[in-house]
């Protein structure tokens, strides 16, 4: 089994956002700061949540398949210490205020 390398890319709709990218499995993962970012989650995909001191981000799986699911929590865990935050918790829920809530 080939151990998977994270890249950093820059998403090609959006000069401004991060991608990471596994380059042995092809898992892409969009990176939303959420307190600056708008983000709206696309139905059909994935969507984790990571939270450290302030910031709140959003990672968002493109055109993701069944077998990439496993990679999305290691390829946050590694973009987080990239960033020099290896404390990030991450969540499957919204962190934001009032997203969470059923009405």
């Amino acid at each position: 089994m080939a151990h998977n390398a994270f890249l950093l890319a820059i998403d090609p709709n959006d000069s401004s956002r991060d991608v990471i990218y596994a380059r042995v499995s092809g898992l892409r993962l969009r990176v939303f700061c959420i307190d600056t970012d708008p983000f709206h989650p696309d139905e059909s995909e994935i969507q984790l949540y990571g939270k450290v001191g302030g910031e709140m981000y959003a990672f968002e799986s493109i055109d993701i398949s069944s077998d990439g699911t496993g990679q999305v929590v290691e390829a946050i865990q590694w973009y987080s210490h990239y960033i020099g935050r290896p404390e990030m918790s991450i969540s499957v829920d919204d962190p934001r205020p009032l997203k969470n809530i059923a009405i």
